[in-house]
């Protein structure tokens, strides 16, 4: 019944392994339920209690989709950037109303839905050259160590340098160090579920320290009336309309095709031509979570690259992405008590992952400079734009550039051509 459910093997995983994957992942992406309300209250009409609620409810949908359609031991909620997107661009900057911002992305889902069914998604995939494919696990390592060190004030900005070097003798940065120490101990020691009980014991030491702050343990779910349903059409064919629906179709796209190739080919999730497993379903589950998000009144679900720390932990099917739903059902009611978890408890986790996931770039040819400049532009522009997205649309120009220069035409397929405009076409007139 777990094969035929949930794509498990027996001989890759345990069902233990992957509960305890399930619930690493969703301990290292929870903080979106206080992050999403956080965000939103900016809008008026929409509550902070609706908006937790309505998060939630999306990573469910989302994460059960992706456990029974995709098989795979991802997580989903509304994604990051994205939100600010919908919030500070849209909304804020542009001036239009929320209503026609979550109109704007039950359109994107929609569209997911229709390049899912035509394979469009799964051929643009598919033409990511192997070098780039290893480079994007690379890149992805590095992103999330860096978003784990400077959620927990390991480093921070810095106006004249942009980023620094935080205060690492107190607070939060230092019970960080702390939880990378025992966690990092722990995994060398082969202790099972090392980094959930890296997560859950750093969280304890924070009590004493001041970090962690007991919020309570049990509220009632506030409802998404306010926010279900709410859509604005008659705008829909106005040119600001259609720029944004393209800006959340290609930072969506993206992130989500750099996620599921990065960390599955880290993970060995793939088949003898290097293609992820299920790929196509795991698409399909992503769009329906983003169509149901936009009707439950959130913006863009995505799957999340804190998956890989349910994957290290051995998640391999979609059980992992069914324990991360039952977790987020299981956070509707006791929210006050999973928002106590402090970044500096879930930065360890990031900053371990991040580590064990540059292993691909063992595989980049670095001496064929074709192959290791667009691969290095990939990796490096990850963690420096903050964005999984932007890191493979340059390393994709970047290939396709140096590689016709070089007269090597018959390494770039049509699709990649094809590819490499639009990408020039979003940066030239998508900010």
């Amino acid at each position: 019944m777990l094969q035929k459910f949930f794509g498990f093997d027996p001989s890759k995983s345990t069902v233990k392994k992957e509960i305890v994957a399930g619930i690493t992942t969703f301990l290292t992406m929870s903080y979106i339920l206080a992050v999403n309300p956080n965000i939103f209250k900016e809008l008026p009409g929409m509550p902070e209690g609706a908006v937790f609620t309505s998060t939630a409810l999306a990573a469910i949908i989302g994460c059960l989709a992706m456990a029974f359609i995709g098989k795979l031991p991802f997580g989903l909620a509304p994604g990051m950037g994205l939100n600010a997107f919908f919030v500070y661009g849209v909304c804020i900057g542009m001036g239009y109303s929320w209503q026609f911002a979550l109109t704007a992305v039950l359109l994107e889902g929609i569209i997911f839905i229709l390049l899912t069914i035509t394979n469009v998604r799964e051929a643009i995939v598919n033409a990511i050259p192997t070098t780039l494919r290893n480079a994007i696990g690379a890149g992805i390592g590095l992103f999330i160590a860096f978003i784990g060190l400077s959620s927990a004030g390991v480093v921070e900005n810095n106006d004249a340098t942009l980023v620094s070097l935080g205060d690492i003798t107190s607070g939060a940065p230092l019970l960080a160090l702390i939880g990378l120490i025992i966690t990092g101990y722990m995994y060398m020691r082969d202790v099972p579920g090392a980094i959930l009980i890296g997560i859950l014991i750093t969280m304890l030491i924070g009590i004493p320290m001041g970090v962690t702050e007991f919020k309570g343990l049990v509220s009632h779910p506030e409802s998404i009336k306010p926010i279900f349903c709410q859509f604005q059409f008659d705008k829909i064919w106005s040119l600001d309309m259609l720029v944004i629906v393209f800006t959340f179709l290609f930072i969506d796209m993206f992130d989500t095709v750099g996620t599921l190739v990065g960390v599955c080919t880290k993970s060995n999730m793939i088949d003898k031509d290097g293609n992820v497993y299920r790929i196509k379903q795991a698409f399909m589950a992503d769009a329906i979570a983003t169509t149901a998000g936009a009707m439950l009144g959130t913006s863009t679900t995505t799957t999340y690259v804190e998956s890989a720390a349910g994957v290290a932990q051995g998640g391999r099917s979609g059980i992992t992405a069914l324990a991360v739903a039952i977790c987020f059902a299981v956070a509707l009611f006791f929210s006050p008590l999973f928002l106590s978890i402090p970044s500096a408890a879930t930065a360890p986790a990031l900053i371990i992952v991040g580590l064990l996931m540059i292993e691909p770039i063992t595989k980049i040819p670095f001496d064929d400079f074709s192959e290791s400049i667009p691969a290095f532009v990939c990796m490096i522009m990850m963690p420096l734009t903050y964005s999984i997205s932007n890191g493979i649309l340059l390393g994709m120009i970047a290939y396709i550039v140096i590689n016709v220069v070089n007269g090597k035409f018959k390494k770039i397929t049509p699709v990649m051509y094809i590819l490499a405009v639009l990408f020039i076409l979003k940066f030239i007139f998508i900010k």
